[in-house]
């Protein structure tokens, strides 16, 4: 497996993946599936040296992706990134999302991180125990703030401090 930083051309597998999520309603607070093209700023938002956007590439395949984004977008916070990983429903378990967030770790302070967070539904158990088994504590709580289907979710907010 290959971790790199994602192409335009890897932006189909991409958004594939995001919206094989949507469904399941434990990874994202979409409810109905994006396009490619809707995901085309976001995508030129990312940038490999500070806020970059990777892909687990195997046997020619996106199996996963992850991407860095700025926190409450203001200049004090600029140390601080926001995760997000997603796996492709045939590859979970595979060890992909392990992988991608190792590489978020050990690279955050070349990028000029102190901090990541994870925003995570409470009900969504293998995304926190991936995060909590990197160290990653619950620095935040926010009840029934999400509706899925009906059903109230909470929000946890997961921290981790990276010593440089």
């Amino acid at each position: 497996m290959m971790i790199r930083d994602a192409a335009i051309e890897d932006l189909p597998a991409i958004v594939e993946i995001y919206n094989a999520a949507i469904p399941g309603r434990m990874a994202t607070a979409d409810l109905m599936p994006v396009s490619v093209e809707s995901r085309r700023a976001w995508f030129a938002e990312h940038s490999p040296g500070s806020r970059p956007l990777w892909v687990a590439d195997e046997a020619a395949e996106i199996r996963g992706w992850l991407s860095f984004r700025s926190f409450y977008g203001r200049p004090a916070y600029a140390a601080t990134a926001e995760v997000s990983v997603y796996v492709s429903s045939r590859h979970r378990r595979g060890g992909y999302g392990r992988a991608l967030l190792a590489e978020a770790v050990d690279r955050a302070p070349s990028m000029g991180l102190t901090t990541l967070l994870g925003f995570i539904f409470g009900h969504n158990g293998p995304s926190l125990a991936l995060f909590r088994s990197f160290g990653f504590d619950t620095w935040a709580h926010l009840p029934k703030v999400a509706q899925l289907d009906g059903v109230e979710r909470d929000l946890l907010i997961l921290g981790l401090r990276i010593s440089s």
